[in-house]
């Protein structure tokens, strides 16, 4: 035991690290994000920014597999680095240059697909208004290539994280923000249609981002070996992305698959209120991302060279951080939604204030398991974890179809996302008990019951406030000082064990002598 304190000791240190450099890019991303979706807006108008969006949830339909597949990767990259970190020689080169032909070989089948399918689907089938349907045809075409061009970074973005460089992530984010800052501000003195501009120019960007992920890969030495196709790395690797094949379908399907309902049932308008909650939540889930990216490498390395103590206690404190994180955001949503969209947006399209608290809830659940899962693809053996999983994943996507053809609200779908999921957390642990022993009773009672304590006592507090005080800006200010310091409270008082408290201590008194 004491020759790992050493280790355990430098993989904190470096979860810390790569933690402060990734919430030093989601706080820029999120300034500018922000200040660029109000832009956009107002420069395309409801009905367009609804088309971008409804559009967009087409070609990401198309994204199933290669989504496995991206998983696939960064796996057999994280895993072979923790491999090689214990004295086994791996080779790497073998499984980028691998994954990077299988993506070029997706990338035309997405290309066939969206070109036919996705063609008469958009034309004949989609609600679009007929005067707009020619813009809406150039947003598929660029979105499709947009999406094409993301999937060849895929390999280049899991060997960053594989190193855990995340510094890499916070500069070239920042660029990428920076650069839809300018295309929103060059919609103002475009002379050409803005949507079809907007399309465009967010492909230019993905293309100089590709660019850069390659220029900055070039320093790892699995990215400078030549391009081959290594059959048992892809029977490998494309049996791993099989059975994680149903994860990812049944997750489409309930964010991008319902987008594509949400139209045929209630139109374009919806689909712009859907577009700025996920906008939201996406901010919201960086923020959080920028932990659990730090951290999930740690737990597929301590679950490769042996350390599962270490390995079950990241997963429990992953769960416990990420809810804690999501619930700085999603209290404040929850009672002042509507006054921070009309500071963000100006006048909002109907619906955004009460899909944006939903679906902050929603990704709070989501986000909950995420490091279960990370541990379960630590194993390798994710066959009867993704049956299960994807399986009762995908009942959120037939069980709201049914309830908007019953005439029920568009909401509907992120309160049926939200009991599912909440389930699933349960299936999850269950799995992971029969298949490595993981102890769901020390996940329960570390995270679970502690997370809900410190959710309910925040909410009770700042229900108080917001109903006692008049309806003003101090009560928006008032509402997101209590719901932060309840926060910070009651974590430490409901959610910390000593060890943490003890830690924090001593981070405290060295930033004091400093």
């Amino acid at each position: 035991m004491m020759e790992q304190a050493p280790n355990i000791s430098a993989g904190s240190r470096r979860i810390a690290r790569n933690t402060v450099f990734l919430y030093f890019r989601m706080f820029l991303l999120m300034l500018i994000g922000l200040f660029t979706s109000r832009v956009v807006l107002h420069t395309l108008g409801v009905t367009d920014v609804g088309i971008y969006n409804a559009v967009g949830g087409v070609v990401m339909m198309f994204t199933i597999v290669t989504n496995s597949l991206s998983t696939a990767i960064s796996r057999f990259l994280t895993f072979g680095l923790g491999k090689r970190e214990a004295g086994e020689p791996v080779d790497l080169g073998k499984v980028f240059s691998t994954g990077v032909v299988v993506e070029l070989i997706l990338s035309g089948i997405i290309f066939l697909l969206v070109e036919t399918v996705g063609l008469w689907f958009l034309n004949a089938r989609y609600n679009i208004p007929p005067d707009r349907l020619g813009a809406a045809n150039w947003v598929m075409q660029c979105a499709m290539l947009t999406l094409v061009v993301n999937l060849m970074s895929v390999p280049f973005n899991a060997v960053i994280v594989a190193h855990e460089h995340m510094h890499a992530f916070a500069y070239i984010s920042v660029v990428e923000a920076v650069l839809k800052l300018g295309v929103a501000l060059l919609l103002y003195v475009s002379a050409f249609d803005k949507l079809k501009t907007y399309a465009v120019l967010m492909l230019a960007v993905a293309l100089i981002v590709r660019a850069v992920y390659a220029l900055y890969c070039r320093r790892f030495e699995e990215c400078r070996a030549r391009l081959v196709f290594d059959r048992p790395t892809f029977r490998e690797m494309t049996g791993f992305a099989g059975w994680n094949f149903f994860g990812s379908a049944s997750y489409l399907c309930n964010t991008q698959g319902i987008n594509i309902v949400t139209n045929l049932f209630f139109g374009v308008a919806v689909n712009a209120a859907r577009g700025y909650a996920v906008q939201v939540e996406g901010l919201v889930r960086q923020f959080v991302t920028s932990f659990t990216t730090a951290l999930n490498p740690q737990i597929t390395k301590s679950y490769a060279d042996g350390r599962r103590d270490y390995c079950h206690e990241l997963v429990c404190k992953g769960a416990k951080y990420s809810w804690l994180l999501m619930l700085l955001f999603a209290v404040p949503l929850l009672f002042e939604s509507d006054r921070l969209l009309r500071l963000w947006l100006g006048e909002y399209p109907p619906y955004t204030n009460i899909f944006v608290p939903l679906a902050v809830f929603a990704n709070m659940v989501d986000m909950f398991g995420n490091s279960l899962a990370v541990l379960a693809m630590a194993t390798g053996d994710i066959r009867r974890y993704y049956l299960v999983v994807g399986g009762v994943t995908f009942l959120v996507f037939p069980i709201s179809w049914l309830c908007f053809a019953l005439g029920m609200p568009p909401q509907t779908a992120y309160v049926v996302y939200i009991v599912v999921y909440s389930l699933l957390i349960g299936v999850k642990l269950l799995l992971l008990k029969k298949q490595i022993g993981f102890p769901p009773a020390k996940f329960v009672r570390e995270t679970v019951f502690r997370v809900l304590a410190v959710t309910a006592a925040t909410i009770t507090v700042t229900g108080h406030v917001w109903y006692f005080m008049p309806e003003t800006l101090w009560r928006l200010l008032a509402v997101l000082l209590v719901s932060t310091v309840s926060i910070a409270v009651f974590s430490w008082i409901l959610a910390s064990t000593e060890g943490e408290r003890a830690y924090a201590r001593s981070v405290i008194h060295k930033l004091i002598r400093k």
